[in-house]
């Protein structure tokens, strides 16, 4: 039987394998790479992450400062505080309020009345919208559209910085947004602004001594719409309307009265009166009135006066007041005339024309005080 050769079986291991260490060090290297590699793919995405964080930080501080904190958003806050008629808070943003030197300054009269300053006086202030903003030499420019009433307006406010609040900037008007309207109403004492009633003598710094027929300065928000007209007893118009469009500016109002059918009724009642009078006097030259009958003779009887057809009067406007114009009239006068020279007696029956006029000065209480008169 044939003998092989027999090989050992270490000896055949040590053919077929590796040796422990070997492999080891070959399996560490491996996920050393691989380590490295997941490390490095880690640290880009985390680098990625990192540019999309700061990227929405930067856009959130961004979008903060544009609405909470930027010269517009200050503006924006004014102009919604106007729209909703939140006039006592309007006047607390920073650089609204004025004083007489202020006003003084920008060529406004100094003792313009803050009397419209509130609520009861605002129009509809709608559809705001911020136009543009521009920075120069430090102020903010900000110019915004917007409706005052049926009207459409821009206006452009100066904004500049006013310290921190925290880590974020605070704001003021460089220029108030306040403007002046000066009043003058001509026929009338009391007048409404926006549908709020006011007396010149409430006003006026003159108080009771208020000249009837001098501007009234009123200071108003910009910007804002202001109607003014006059709706009393005795006058009435159909009103001005003006836009307050540009901040510190001063802008006048001229306002002519009308009388009222109520008034005129009254004027015409109290000048009959006032001929009924002048006809009750029985001579021939009654005294305050506009007629009067001369004769050379002598009169036998006491004339006896009447007023045949009550003249039609009007009313025109006169500076602050009233007058009656130049009216033709006539009275009637009955009288027995005895002539000096034969004693004869005849009897006049004639019509004597005479023209009146007169003046009507409206009174503090509000009455009017007519006074008529012949004509000169």
């Amino acid at each position: 039987m044939d003998q092989g050769v027999a090989v050992p079986a270490r000896a055949r291991a040590r053919d077929t394998a590796l040796p422990s260490s070997d492999t080891d060090a070959a399996t560490g290297s491996a996920r050393s790479r691989r380590s490295r590699s997941r490390l490095a793919l880690d640290l880009a995405l985390l680098a990625v992450v990192g540019l999309l964080l700061l990227g929405a930080i930067g856009a959130t501080a961004g979008a903060l400062y544009t609405q909470f904190y930027s010269p517009t958003a200050f503006v924006s806050r004014y102009l919604s505080m106007l729209s909703e008629g939140r006039a006592a808070d309007a006047l607390e943003v920073p650089g609204v309020g004025v004083d007489a030197a202020e006003l003084e300054a920008a060529g406004l009269p100094p003792t313009a009345s803050d009397a419209l300053l509130r609520q009861s006086a605002l129009a509809e202030l709608s559809d705001i919208r911020v136009v543009s903003e521009e920075t120069d030499d430090g102020v903010a420019k900000v110019t915004v559209a917007f409706d005052a009433g049926p009207y459409p307006g821009t206006t452009t406010f100066r904004v500049e910085r006013d310290g921190w609040i925290g880590v974020a900037p605070a704001w003021r008007f460089a220029q108030s947004p306040l403007a002046v309207i000066d009043v003058t109403v001509h026929g009338a004492m009391q007048f409404t602004v926006n549908g709020f009633e006011l007396d010149k003598r409430q006003v006026s710094p003159d108080g009771a001594e208020a000249d009837p027929a001098a501007a009234v300065p009123l200071l108003v928000f910009s910007p804002g719409v202001y109607s003014v007209s006059v709706d009393t007893a005795m006058a009435t118009t159909p009103g001005v309307a003006v836009l307050s469009d540009t901040p510190e500016a001063g802008i006048p109002i001229q306002l002519q009265a009308q009388p009222t059918e109520e008034f005129i009724r009254v004027v015409q009642e109290s000048v009959d009166e006032f001929l009924a009078d002048c006809a009750t006097q029985q001579v021939l030259q009654p005294a305050g009135c506009p007629f009067g009958f001369t004769v050379r003779n002598r009169i036998d009887e006491l004339p006896q006066w009447s007023i045949p057809h009550t003249p039609v009067v009007a009313i025109e406007p006169d500076g602050a007041g009233w007058k009656i114009p130049v009216t033709d009239a006539v009275a009637h006068i009955e009288v027995d005339i005895r002539s000096l020279f034969d004693g004869s007696v005849r009897t006049v029956s004639e019509d004597v024309p005479f023209q009146l006029t007169g003046t009507i000065t409206v009174l503090p209480d509000g009455t009017a005080s007519i006074a008529v008169s012949a004509v000169e």
